[in-house]
């Protein structure tokens, strides 16, 4: 089958299914996961489906909505394992001062973290809280404001303010999209906001994003490439955006 072929198809299972898995495509067309991804690129500048987590849904559809904390956290986990074993590198020596964000690699981070320093740790994520509670080397600091169903995520003006009163050595984010054009994005205008206060916080801006993010744009973006110190992802990045991000700015991990 041939390319133009096989995105025709694409576009008419999006249209026949409501949503279909990057995944699931792969095995369908017996073609690799990255060939999907840029078929998904394709099609969605010619505005025929949306990309969204993981997949694509008809274009206009579902945009903006995003799928819940559970169901991505299901997602590409070894690489998300990966990702969160390589940011501990990230960490500076001897005690410190973090801020974690929400996500699904986030909260693998915060499990990893070590027992053995004392670390001051700030975050809006319950989860991520959650899982810090309690441990004797750990200074939780869980920040104030609406807790979002989807991400299970503070928000709001006085999770911002909050922020603005943080200065941490390293802010380890996550992100819904990564591209050079519209840099770090999500689909929530109150998540956004948060997480740019979150950049603001830290003097080391570390963002976890796995490979399936690169390339993906959501309605809110809350920082450029140039603001952000590293970026950590997997292998299946396409090489042409390795380059890229890393020309933008950000050293770029592969965990």
């Amino acid at each position: 089958m041939y390319a133009e072929e096989r995105q025709q198809a694409i576009t008419r299972l999006v249209g026949e299914r409501g949503r279909v898995a990057v995944a699931d495509l792969a095995v369908e067309f017996d073609v690799t996961t990255e060939t999907v991804r840029r078929d998904l690129s394709l099609l969605e500048r010619a505005g025929l489906v949306h990309r969204v987590h993981g997949g694509a849904v008809p274009a206009g559809s579902l945009a903006g909505i995003e799928s819940a904390l559970s169901e991505r956290d299901t997602v590409n986990q070894r690489a998300k394992e990966q990702i969160a074993r390589a940011a501990l590198a990230q960490l500076p020596r001897g005690e410190a001062t973090i801020v974690l964000d929400a996500g699904s690699t986030t909260a693998r981070l915060a499990s990893m973290l070590p027992t053995d320093r004392r670390l001051v740790v700030v975050t809006h994520a319950v989860p991520v809280a959650a899982r810090l509670a309690g441990l004797g080397n750990i200074e939780l600091h869980l920040l104030p404001g609406r807790v979002r169903p989807s991400t299970q995520a503070a928000v709001g003006a006085d999770t911002v303010a909050a922020l603005g009163r943080i200065r941490a050595d390293v802010v380890f984010v996550g992100t819904n999209g990564l591209t050079l054009d519209h840099g770090l994005s999500t689909p929530d205008l109150e998540e956004a906001a948060a997480k740019r206060a979150l950049i603001r916080a830290g003097r080391k801006v570390v963002v976890l994003a796995d490979s399936s993010k690169i390339g993906q744009e959501t309605a809110q973006s809350f920082a450029d490439l140039a603001e952000v110190d590293v970026v950590i992802t997997d292998s299946a990045i396409d090489p042409r955006d390795q380059v890229g991000i890393a020309a933008a700015g950000p050293e770029v991990v592969i965990a």
